[in-house]
């Protein structure tokens, strides 16, 4: 057994690497970037593999990764798949209809939520999508959970034949703690699946492997009794935690038994799903009231609380006690418990000037937008959409040159449905590995129909949001690749996103946004912080 110093996130990557992972894949997204990185980073370190190969790629988009993950459990290698909470989204349909094929190598889903939206557009919770799809979901409460709940996903997966779903959030993503290690296991290579109709999802297949994911649900509910840790002491008040909650509270139970003769809440900790009924059944009957502390939704308050109201009262997100929105915190809890604050705590609610977020310093997306902003002068309609990246920061002062951002490859169709309907000057911004991700199908419709929009690629050659991590595609191949969807190759303008081509690159968009059809601009310049990764390397 080793020790380790380990954030949430390598935890999980060491964990996967000690447990025979032989496949692991994503796309970036803050908060689950360093999982990848670091399986990059020492999967040459780990013990060898069958054939002599473990891979950990980066992919186009976290449906991609997903299908990948899939493909080595299939033959029998154990998978993991690793994406931030959003990024879950994307890859929905590879994820709910992989609950019903019979798991060969073991898959684990590792997904990190962001609750305060640090840096995401919305605050969704994945064990419910884990609730969604019936399948197990394990929430570590900090680094070493996140080691050994890894290695325990691994095994639970393939002795129930189901993808897991382990669950990080951003503070235990981030944070490091010191970790105990296992000793590493050898990759093995179970071969192809024995029984390929549990993986051919036709209807009359998918009916009978639907009849056995829920036969199985009562077994998952059984484990997480086993699993759960109920401890019955004070009758006056029973806390419930789940994952990172329940560190919140211990930061303040001695204060609780301080105030209250001695005595510790009777508590009930919960760290896998779907749960149980007989433990919280039991802290139900020897308390007075209940308090729910939990990252992300109100899920096992609200499931306690029902539709009619719970046999005793609940407090938690949904009654106010603690905030329904943004993350949980030890001086959050320390209220819902009753507790008077710290005088520290006190200061600290004093209100900070901002300081909201900015390009990097010669940042090339700078030099695209303002020949945009150029571009625009003077025009009297016209419709930008953005995309996630960090040329959405453009929608700040004291640029503000940007109407919308949705979600990932959203600023293609945007542009392409406004357009459709008359909107002038209709343009999509997107950056290299966004398009990649999921915005060459809105174009590939935009292609189809016709339709008058301008989308602008800004290609720096990198993920540069999430640290620049490589674009999955080359500079190079981008105008081929835009030829081959049916862009007219005379409105494919490549272009170098800099200030001293300023005037030529005003020029250049405004000729593509008089065009009544399909243009695209490709805006090259690299990304500044890959480029220092590259002169360090």
């Amino acid at each position: 057994m080793a020790q380790m110093v380990l954030s949430g996130d390598e935890a999980v990557a060491q964990a996967a690497l000690d447990a025979g992972l032989m496949g692991g894949f994503a796309y970036p997204g803050t908060p689950s970037t360093e999982i990848m990185e670091y399986l990059q980073e020492h999967i040459g370190k780990a013990p060898a593999a069958p054939r002599g190969i473990r891979v950990a790629q980066w992919c186009a988009n976290e449906k991609t990764a997903y299908e990948s993950a899939l493909g080595v459990s299939f033959v029998g290698g154990r998978a993991m798949v690793s994406m931030k909470h959003v990024g879950l989204n994307v890859a929905m349909d590879p994820f709910v209809n992989s609950a019903l094929v019979r798991i060969n190598g073991g898959l684990v889903v590792v997904v990190a939520d962001d609750p305060s939206m640090h840096s995401s557009q919305n605050e969704q919770d994945s064990r419910l999508l884990a609730d969604f799809a019936r399948i197990p979901c394990y929430e570590p409460s900090d680094q070493q959970e996140a080691y050994d709940m890894t290695r325990q996903a691994f095994e639970y997966s393939e002795r129930h034949e189901v993808p897991v779903l382990l669950r990080l959030t951003t503070r235990l993503a981030h944070a490091r703690a010191q970790v105990s290690t296992s000793d590493p296991i050898v990759p093995t290579l179970k071969g192809k699946c024995t029984d390929p109709y549990s993986w051919i999802l036709m209807p009359a297949m998918a009916r009978r492997r639907w009849q056995a994911l829920l036969e199985k649900q009562a077994i998952f509910r059984t484990d997480h009794e086993v699993a759960a840790s109920l401890a019955l002491r004070s009758t006056k008040l029973g806390v419930i935690t789940t994952g990172l909650g329940l560190r919140y509270y211990l930061e303040n139970e001695e204060d609780w038994a301080a105030a209250h003769g001695g005595e510790r809440p009777s508590h009930l900790h919960i760290g896998r799903y779907p749960i149980g009924t007989g433990k919280i059944r039991q802290l139900l009957d020897h308390v007075d009231r209940v308090l729910v502390i939990e990252e992300g939704y109100p899920y096992i308050e609200r499931d306690l609380v029902g539709m009619f109201g719970a046999p005793r009262p609940v407090d938690g997100k949904l009654s106010g006690a603690l905030p329904l929105m943004g993350e949980l915190s030890a001086d959050s809890v320390r209220t819902a418990l009753g507790l008077p604050q710290h005088e520290a705590a006190l200061a600290a609610r004093m209100q900070l000037p901002g300081r909201p977020p900015q390009f990097c310093q010669g940042c090339p997306h700078a030099d695209s937008i303002t020949a945009l902003k150029a571009a625009l002068e003077g025009e009297a309609e016209f419709f930008t959409a953005s995309d996630i990246g960090c040329y959405t920061l453009s929608a700040l002062p004291p640029w503000n040159a940007v109407d919308s951002c949705v979600d990932m490859g959203a600023s293609a169709g945007m542009s392409r449905g406004a357009g459709a309907i008359g909107q002038k000057k209709s343009i999509g911004m997107i950056g290299d590995s966004t398009f990649y991700h999921s915005g060459m199908t809105n174009l590939v419709d935009a292609v189809k129909h016709k339709t008058p929009m301008t989308l602008i690629i800004l290609d720096n050659g990198a993920t540069g949001m999430t640290g620049a991590q490589p674009t999955i595609s080359g500079t190079s191949q981008l105008p081929s690749l835009l030829e081959g969807l049916g862009v007219e190759k005379e409105h494919i303008r490549v272009l170098e996103a800099h200030r001293r081509n300023h005037e030529a690159n005003v020029q250049a968009i405004r000729e593509e946004l008089a065009y009544e059809g399909v243009s695209v601009i490709v805006l090259v310049r690299e990304c500044l912080e890959w480029l220092k990764k590259v002169r360090a390397s």
